[in-house]
């Protein structure tokens, strides 16, 4: 395994262990009705915009992507090779 490979992976298991930006903006949309601090309010409007919702889709989308590229490579004997784009 090189070494975009392997950051590659890390970066892929990073999205998916993280919450979703929706649910960020959940969360500090809670916090922001108990207790409107301003910085609260800027990171619920950082959060709520609608880039950084479909950023959050699209990372999410790509690692899918890829482990369901990997899989079925995997299931049809062939080896991987991070080389091939497609």
């Amino acid at each position: 395994m090189d070494e975009a490979e392997a950051s590659g992976r890390v970066w892929r298991d990073q999205v998916r262990r993280r919450v979703t930006a929706e649910q960020d903006r959940d969360a500090l949309a809670r916090l922001i009705e108990y207790d409107a601090d301003p910085f609260e309010v800027e990171l619920y409007e950082l959060a709520a915009d609608p880039r950084t919702l479909v950023i959050d889709r699209a990372q999410r989308r790509h690692a899918g992507q890829h482990e369901r590229h990997v899989r079925r490579l995997k299931e049809r004997g062939r080896r991987f090779d991070p080389a091939i784009t497609w």
